[in-house]
């Protein structure tokens, strides 16, 4: 018995310091967390984004507001006659359905619309067996067009406003009308009605128009399949988000906050949090160099369009961008449609990879350097390979004496065959059976990933992606890989790779976004000497060898040319018969201190025809021209 009343005693005790610390010291807690989700809460209509800027603080993307007219439901106001007094003050553009219009006739002949259902389903749902779901659906299907021919144009509109007020939860703000007139929106604010308000919808702006739209990207309402991750982040489903590009990629810095409003007893609304801008973002873009890149790409397209050879030429790509930090400063691809019209294809430029020829032969030559096949001494005579059943592979014509910045500045495919027939420990003879193996791909395949070619770049943009590589080995595929005619590179894996060799062997992140200090990801494998042989030899490309006039003369540089064969699908039947072939360039300058790189890529720029090998130079007066107009800015 003893026991027991002590242990009851302990039991007291306990509830009693349980109450008195839930009461004492947790009972703020609960009394927030029970106001928290008693409490409703609606938001504003929408918060305007940060701005876009280029580099020198130009808008590239700017906030528009909309005057609005919303509504939001008070007790005890009949939502009628606040949709008739509306429909008075403004005008409606807007289609209004046959249901919107039925539903409102009812509404407007309630009385009169009794005589539409029969006494027998009266007294069907007098016992149940029908509903008054039942009974509206068979009194809207009994409406017909002479009666909604009775409603006048002001009635429609009153059925339009009522059909809004009626749509979503009835503590939400409704929209009415957006980007209404001077005069309707002071008309609405004058008439004090209950309920009715003004405010602003944000739109995005563009000081540009259509420059650069398909990379600053898009903006809109949440998709389903986004529907989870966005409430989980706190968004709401009215919310505007970033779809695309830029406005997704950097959607948690531009994203501004709505208004957040309390929803009192009377379903009137008191202020809790007011609208917060969206921080802004400053881009790598210069907008006056976008500007005049698409005029030159537009130029440059339509004239070559007249040239020979280009029936199935219709579009090129052009990056342009900081060495040494990955900056983009302008991107574009120009597709032509015909006479002025263009289409926008920008977006290529990280999703669409190509066949890309010798210009990628400053990190084919690497491997040579890298695996002790060829160094500054190494002397070769261009000539031919002939291959076991595969026929004879030469440079474009014979080169003559080479060494190695020699073989670059005259584009030798020859001395490139050489170092990868020496890969596998071999000697070049005449018809020999070359026994490669996967690992002789992969060390050409990681040389050239060390400088961005084959991997993703990491490029600030969503959706990139990877070039193609072959999954056949052979000692023939061997040498194409090494002349840059069997795996495919995007765009900006050409930017990234000539950065590299511009900026001493740094490889960077290509970005759009300017950041204050955009630290390299990794040093290119090589002894400094032999990339200064690369850079040596991409010189007398710009200024001796296949790029003369690729620059201006008073222009310093280094570059790479390339020219590679593929297929292009003339009639549309998914076959790829017909022979084309693909030119691409990647420069820099000044070539002692480079500031700029370029690449450009034009595929299928021609189509051999009736023997006649001309090839357009457009790559060239791409080059020339916006060059140019960059050192004289």
């Amino acid at each position: 018995m003893k026991y027991l009343k002590l242990l009851l005693v302990t039991l007291m005790l306990l509830i009693m310091s349980r109450l008195i610390y839930l009461n004492y010291f947790k009972g703020s807690y609960y009394e927030k967390e029970l106001i928290n989700k008693t409490n409703k809460y609606v938001y504003g209509p929408s918060a305007p984004r940060g701005r876009i800027l280029d580099i020198n603080g130009k808008v590239l993307v700017d906030n528009k507001a909309l005057k609005t007219i919303f509504y939001h439901h008070v007790n005890n106001i009949d939502d009628i006659d606040v949709a008739k007094k509306i429909a008075n003050l403004i005008s409606i553009d807007e289609d209004i359905s046959i249901d919107v219009l039925k539903n409102y006739y009812l509404t407007k002949y309630s009385n009169e619309t009794k005589d539409l259902i029969t006494e027998k389903e009266y007294e069907l749902y007098n016992h149940r067996l029908l509903n008054d779901n039942d009974l509206y659906q068979k009194k809207l299907n009994r409406i017909t067009d002479n009666d909604l021919n009775t409603l006048d144009s002001y009635d429609k509109r009153v059925a339009y406003i009522y059909n809004i007020m009626q749509s979503g939860y009835s503590y939400e703000n409704k929209i009415i009308k957006k980007d209404v007139s001077e005069s309707e929106y002071a008309k609405i604010m004058e008439a004090n009605i209950p309920g009715v308000f003004g405010d602003f919808l944000w739109e995005r702006y563009y000081p540009y128009k259509d420059t650069l739209r398909s990379i600053l990207g898009t903006v809109g309402m949440i998709s389903k399949e986004n529907k989870k991750e966005y409430l989980d982040k706190g968004y709401t489903l009215s919310d505007i988000v970033g779809l695309s590009y830029l406005e997704l990629q950097y959607e948690d810095t531009l994203k501004g906050t709505k208004a957040k409003y309390q929803v009192m007893e009377d379903n009137t609304l008191k202020l809790i949090n007011d609208v917060k801008v969206g921080n802004d973002i400053t881009l790598n873009i210069n907008i006056d160099y976008q500007i005049k890149l698409e005029e030159v790409l537009k130029d440059k397209i339509k004239e070559a369009k007249k040239e020979p050879n280009t029936s199935y030429y219709k579009e090129s790509y052009v990056v342009i961008s900081n060495p040494n930090t990955g900056g983009i400063i302008a991107l574009s691809g120009l597709r032509y449609i015909k006479d002025d019209l263009f289409q926008d294809v920008t977006s290529n430029i990280i999703n669409t990879s190509y066949t890309v020829g010798s210009v990628v032969k400053g990190a084919t030559i690497t491997v040579g350097y890298n695996n002790h096949i060829i160094d500054e001494n190494t002397r070769v005579t261009d000539s031919c390979v002939k291959l076991y059943l595969v026929p004879a592979k030469c440079s474009y014509k014979r080169l003559g004496r080479l060494n190695d910045i020699t073989a670059l500045k005259e584009s030798s495919n020859y001395f490139q065959f050489l170092i990868a027939i020496g890969l596998t420990g071999e000697q070049y003879k005449y018809n020999m059976q070359l026994n490669v193996s996967k690992n002789h791909f992969d060390i050409y395949r990681n040389t050239l990933a060390d400088y961005g070619l084959g991997v993703l770049s990491g490029i600030d943009l969503p959706n990139e992606k990877p070039g193609i590589k072959g999954n056949i080995v052979s000692g023939d595929l061997l040498l194409n890989l090494a002349i840059g005619q069997y795996d495919t590179y995007t765009p900006i894996m050409l930017s990234t790779y000539i950065n590299a060799i511009a900026s001493n062997g740094y490889v960077h992140k290509p970005t759009l976004l300017n950041k204050e200090d955009n630290q390299y990801i990794r040093k290119v494998k090589i002894e400094d000497k032999y990339l200064n042989r690369i850079r040596t030899g991409f010189n007398e490309v710009t200024t001796r060898g296949t790029a003369r006039g690729y620059f201006p003369s008073n222009i310093s540089s280094g570059g790479k040319t390339g020219t590679s064969e593929s297929f292009y699908d003339s009639d549309n039947d998914g076959i790829y018969e017909s022979k084309t072939i693909t030119t691409t360039f990647a420069g820099f300058f000044p070539y002692e201190s480079p500031k700029y790189s370029i690449i450009i890529i034009s595929p299928n720029v021609s189509n051999y025809k009736d023997n006649d090998e001309y090839i357009s130079r457009v790559n060239r007066y791409i080059s020339k021209d916006i060059s140019e107009f960059i050192v004289n800015k």
